[in-house]
């Protein structure tokens, strides 16, 4: 199954993607739900809470009053942390056993406000912020719930900032127009990414672009892989391997395809090809089929042997390579980057190579191959500047 993270901040209109996701097909699973769930009379949540804050913070009919608890926690850091810590493990059991009686093929979106907060975004397959202006979201604050400016302002100080939510995001909903607009939105994103990314993982099957079409250098790539690489880095738990941003997207201001490399670092091909290959594909990080390796640099050498993985993310392409530690591919592919952040000439240089074999060698194979006598003089040059910088991998 697919497993989508979706928050946004107090008021941007979080709900309404939701409601609309469940429409179309989703199967909801509402935190705040269950976290009223959790803290329901006679709880062991609500005895916990009583006991940490008295019970001021509850009614007359003895259930919890979410506005005295709220008095409480939003303006004392201390005691937020400690009431999270009661409900966050009772709503993240909760919350799986629900995911573990979804069916095997569903779109499960797990509502989640505190998201990024609690860092939980490595953990999905795709991570959905609903963002708002802050001015809109005073407004419908003040207007729904009738809030006063002063509480209303707290609320959304007391969570995590726009640009936090946006770094963790992978798609970001904007709010601000009408609830069409939103729709729209919602049913474009479930259409043309959710369901595709769904049957690829369940499938295990890896987007795979055909055509070279080099962009401009797009400042977020860094932003990208990082998100990448903490959802592998959760998929692998507790192997702690080593995980790098490598190729042209690694390489500031250099053009490429809007493809993230990634090398992750194993002790050997036969670990590669034992449990990690299945957590990888539960992530949405299948393996390519066949036989992949980089051709060795000076020629005549044996092949550089690797195992090649994919994303099933539609909208987001990756090749993840698997290379034992300290072999000559792993090695070469970390030099490169290097090197080419060091020397602006030798990046120029690939640059123009790369722009011409686009316009001549659209296809992904084709460009490959032309780029191999270049990238055999590049290993020299690398290799020259390793020794007189001191570079070590």
């Amino acid at each position: 199954m697919l497993m989508v993270g979706l928050t946004g901040g107090i008021a941007s209109g979080k709900s309404a993607v939701a409601a609309r996701l469940a429409a179309l097909g989703a199967v909801l699973i509402d935190s705040d739900r269950i976290a009223r769930e959790v803290v329901a009379p006679g709880s062991e949540g609500l005895a916990e809470i009583v006991d940490a804050f008295s019970d001021r913070v509850l009614g007359p009919d003895g259930a919890l009053d979410r506005a005295a608890l709220g008095a409480v926690v939003f303006a004392d850091e201390a005691a937020r942390r400690r009431l999270e810590a009661i409900t966050h493990p009772r709503v993240r059991a909760r919350s799986a056993e629900l995911v573990a009686a979804a069916a095997p093929d569903a779109v499960v979106v797990n509502d989640v406000p505190l998201l990024v907060e609690v860092g939980l975004a490595p953990t999905y397959h795709l991570v959905v912020v609903v963002r708002a202006e802050v001015a809109t979201r005073l407004t419908r604050l003040e207007r729904d719930r009738g809030m006063d400016r002063v509480d209303a302002e707290r609320r959304i100080a007391a969570q995590t900032d726009d640009a936090r939510r946006r770094a963790a995001a992978d798609v970001v909903l904007s709010n601000d127009g009408t609830l069409d607009e939103l729709h729209a939105a919602v049913d474009q994103l479930w259409r043309d990414r959710l369901l595709p990314y769904e049957a690829n993982v369940r499938d295990r099957r890896a987007v795979r672009p055909e055509r070279v079409r080099l962009t401009d250098p797009d400042p977020t790539w860094p932003q990208q892989y990082a998100r990448l690489a903490a959802r592998i880095r959760h998929a692998i738990a507790p192997a702690d391997l080593r995980i790098d941003h490598i190729g042209s997207t690694a390489v500031s201001g250099l053009a490429a395809k809007d493809v993230i490399d990634i090398q992750l670092t194993v002790p050997s091909l036969a670990e590669a090809d034992g449990p990690l290959a299945d957590r990888l594909a539960a992530a949405g990080f299948p393996r390519l089929p066949g036989q992949w390796w980089d051709n060795p640099r000076p020629e005549g050498c044996d092949r550089w042997e690797k195992r090649l993985h994919g994303s099933a993310d539609p909208d987001r392409p990756v090749n993840l390579h698997l290379r034992p530690a300290g072999s000559p591919g792993w090695r070469y592919a970390l030099l490169m980057r290097d090197h080419l952040r060091a020397d602006p000439d030798q990046r120029a240089a690939y640059l123009a190579l790369k722009r011409e074999l686009a316009a001549s060698a659209p296809d992904t194979m084709a460009y490959a191959t032309a780029k191999d006598p270049w990238f055999d003089e590049e290993h020299h040059l690398a290799e020259e500047w390793a020794a007189r910088s001191g570079w070590r991998p």
